[in-house]
This record gives structure tokens, sequence and C-alpha cells, in this order.
């Protein structure tokens, strides 16, 4: 097992070498969706960055819980349910299963455990007797508030001190609070709004209780790592900080965070009115080549999103796969497993150790794709071997193998014989096409092709003879 890794713990403000509490397993709490709309390429981001951390971790030996929670309770979904006149659940319901496509569509890991808030109140009830019992927390007309001056800690995490802050409570709100930047633990119930039975009354959790009281749950009251995005630092994980230890939960050793995907400069969220939701994005490119886009830039940089930089990112990719699959079809698939990591060249592991350095990562991915393509071009199979397994084995730790799931047929029969099919249809038209460049009547050759093309197949002439792939349509 390896233990050389070094992520940028943002509490710290340093780097520091992850030492995971019981050796060999690390634990993981990613801040999934608030399900009040589908997801953009800015949500996605922050899953493809854990996932990659979560498959490096797996790469090295480690075996990983990890927990990512789904927020099926909040304002922004009572206020779109309000504005659809449809109920609070099902707008939660119709989003996670969009999150959930999404994840899945972009080769994310399924996770250990995904908790939804609605389903752990009876925790977050617990949680909340706790802090009352030890004065850090206080009863106001059915709501219940976290006295930030009670805990010395409140602003470690993101700079931000009590003094400094004013409320972001409505003006109903604020008047019941001790001091204006005292956050909610349970809000009291409103007319027609969802509502459980508590000690202080009816009413529903807040937001940054239920990471909490999810994590202790399925984590323990001390675990690894915790993830999310950057816009989360303050106040959702300086709350949760806040509320876990004044309790007397040790909570995450770690704290780690992704960078925005930005359009213009600001934050892509659907309130700017400048997000690109994930089906769209996929009409101009494959998921393979999304999550490549999203996955090249080191997590902590910010991406600036254009259709320019997506269509360079989906050419990158496509380069790395026709590798793969011509050295594939020179050499058979009886090449090391792509999970081996032994077979990635030494530096790929030490950028990866230097906090998920994915740039230097996939540079070395591309040098060994050309070093592959130049022993293609002289039939060298021993080096294209050597290349193959290489490139798989790195691509395998990125998410990114063109013969591994999801992107190859899902392997089962009926995909498999649907591309067999279609594998004998392309191969007569590609004869029918040589037959005609050979009698020299090229119109009927770029005909086929053409037609090809517009089937979304695309043709590749080869010294050993044209090939064919699906394209990014």
């Amino acid at each position: 097992m390896r233990v050389s890794l070094r992520l940028y713990d943002t509490l710290r403000r340093e780097m520091r070498e992850f030492r995971p509490l019981v050796p060999g397993r690390a634990s993981l709490y990613l801040c999934g969706a608030t399900v009040q709309s589908p997801p953009h390429v800015g949500h996605v981001r922050s899953g493809i960055a854990f996932d990659i951390l979560r498959r490096w971790l797996l790469a090295s030996g480690h075996t990983v819980t990890f927990c990512r929670n789904v927020t099926d309770i909040e304002d922004k979904i009572l206020r779109v349910s309000a504005a659809e006149g449809v109920p609070w659940w099902e707008v939660a319901e119709r989003n996670q299963r969009a999150f959930s496509w999404a994840y899945d569509t972009l080769g994310c890991l399924p996770p250990t455990v995904e908790p939804r808030a609605t389903g752990h109140v009876p925790e977050m009830v617990a949680l909340i007797r706790r802090l009352v019992d030890a004065g850090h927390a206080y009863a106001s007309d059915g709501d219940v508030y976290f006295d930030v001056r009670s805990f010395a800690a409140y602003g470690a995490l993101s700079g931000q001190r009590p003094e400094q802050l004013r409320s972001g409570e409505p003006e109903e709100s604020a008047a019941r609070k001790r001091h204006s930047a005292d956050f909610a633990l349970w809000k009291a119930a409103k007319e027609g709004e969802p509502a459980w039975e508590t000690p202080w009354g009816p009413g529903r959790p807040g937001w940054h209780l239920e990471c909490s009281a999810m994590a202790a749950k399925y984590l323990g009251e001390s675990f690894d790592l915790h993830g999310g995005g950057i816009d989360l630092v303050f106040p959702h994980h300086e709350n949760e900080i806040a509320q876990s230890r004044a309790a007397g939960d040790v909570f995450a050793q770690y704290w780690l965070h992704n960078a925005w995907v930005t359009t213009a400069g600001e934050k892509m969220s659907k309130s700017l009115g400048n997000s690109l939701l994930v089906p769209a994005v996929l009409e101009r490119v494959r998921p393979a080549e999304l999550r490549y886009y999203l996955g090249q830039a080191h997590y902590r940089s910010s991406i600036e999103f254009s259709e320019s930089a997506l269509q360079e990112a989906a050419a990158a990719y496509r380069r790395v796969e026709g590798f793969v699959l011509r050295a594939t079809e020179m050499v058979g698939h009886d090449t090391p497993e792509a999970q081996d990591l032994a077979r990635a060249p030494s530096g790929f592991a030490a950028a990866l150790d230097d906090d998920l350095g994915v740039p230097q990562a996939l540079a070395l991915v591309h040098t060994r794709v050309r070093d592959g393509n130049a022993a293609l071009a002289t039939a060298d199979k021993e080096t294209v071997v050597e290349a193959l397994s290489d490139v798989r084995a790195m691509l395998a730790v990125l998410g990114l193998d063109p013969l591994a799931e999801p992107w190859r047929f899902s392997g089962g029969r009926r995909d498999e014989r649907l591309y067999d099919v279609v594998d004998a249809l392309v191969d007569v038209l590609l004869t029918q096409r040589q037959a005609a460049r050979d009698r020299r009547d090229w119109a009927a050759a770029d005909a086929i092709r053409d037609g090809l093309q517009a089937a979304g197949v695309e043709v590749e002439d080869t010294p050993a003879g044209p090939r064919w792939d699906l394209g990014s349509r």
C-alpha cells in the first residue's frame, strides 16, 4: 500500500501527507447535490474531481468508504415547489434522478452510500439535543440556533469572524437570534411546508445540520476526508465544523475543495443564467470527452468554460482513445490488467501524489500515446504492448480507459451482438468503398464515406487498411 499522497488541506492552509485514521482504509464525505434543479457542468466537476481521488486511493491499495449526500429538503427546493405548484418531494426526486444519471454517464463510481437528508431527521434531532445540552445552541420560537460565540474556533476554515458577519436570514428570523451570525439548526414549521415533530416543535432541519448528522452516522465521529466545492467553505463547511466539534465530534481530518467552472469569470449557477446543463453539453461531445474536459485541470484551478476549449479536450481524448483502439487491434486484449498500477510510469504516481496533479499525469499519458503511435507506424509490437499497458493503467485511475465501463459497450450479450452486427455492416460498406477506389470510381467511394459519416461513423485510412469508429456526435 502506498502512503506518499499529499493533499492541500483548506483548514490548515498547507499541503499535508495523507495518513488515514485506519491504515489501509480511507473514509470520504462529499457534499452532494441540493436538488432544486438539474445538474450543469459546474455541479458535476466536483463529482469527477473526487472520483479521481477515490480511484487513486483505490489504486494505491486503500479500501474506500465514500459517502455522498443528497440535500432533498432546503429553502431553494421549497421555492421551486411553490413556483411550479408541485410537491417539494417531486422537485427533489426528479432532480436527484438527473444528478444520478449525470454522475453515472460521466463515469463516476457509485458511492458506498448516498443518504438523503429527509431520511435522517432522528440523527439530526439527536445532534441538536447534544448541542443544546452543551450550551452551544438555543431554542427561539420554534427555531433552534447555533450560538457561534460559544465556539471559540469559529471561522478557522474560512477566516470569517462572528463580529464581521451580518445575518443572511429573513428579518423575522434574525429577530429571534442572539447574534446576527448565529445559524439555524432547526426551522419552525410554516404553513404549507413539510415538517417533522421534535422537542422544540414541528419544523424542518437547517442545511448545515444535515451533513454533520449524515457524516457521523456513516463515517463515524472522526473520519478522514471531507470534500466539496470552494463555494461551500463558508458558510456551509464552516458551520459543519462548528456544530460537529462543539457537540464533541472530531469530524474530518482533511478538508479539500475544488474550484468553480466559470463563464465570463463568474461562478456557473442557475441564478446567473449562465448554466450549461449536462444533457445539452453531451449533444456536442461524448460523455468520456466531457469527463476529460472537466477532469484535466487541477481540481483547485478554475475552469473558464468555452466551446473551443471543450472541443480541444474532446480532440485530445480522441487521440488517446484512437491509440488504445488501434493498439488493441494489433496486439489483442492479452495485455496486463489496466488497473495494474505497477504498469504506470513512475512519474504518473508522483504527479497524483502531489495533490492530485492531473495535468502532469495527463502529460505522461500523451507522451506514452506518442511513443505507442510511433511503434504502430513501424509495426513494433513489443513496444506497442508496453505503451498500451502503460496508457491503460494510467487511464484507469483517471476513469478514462476506452475499453472499460462505461465507455465500451456495456458487456451485455445484447450489446455485444449489436456491435458485431454494426461492425459486419460497416465492413461490407468499407469493402464496397475499397472496390470503388480500386476501379477509380471516386464518386461512389466518396458517397459511401459520406453516408457513413452522416450516420456518425468516422473512417480512417491507415497503412493496414481502413478502420472505423463512432464519432463524437
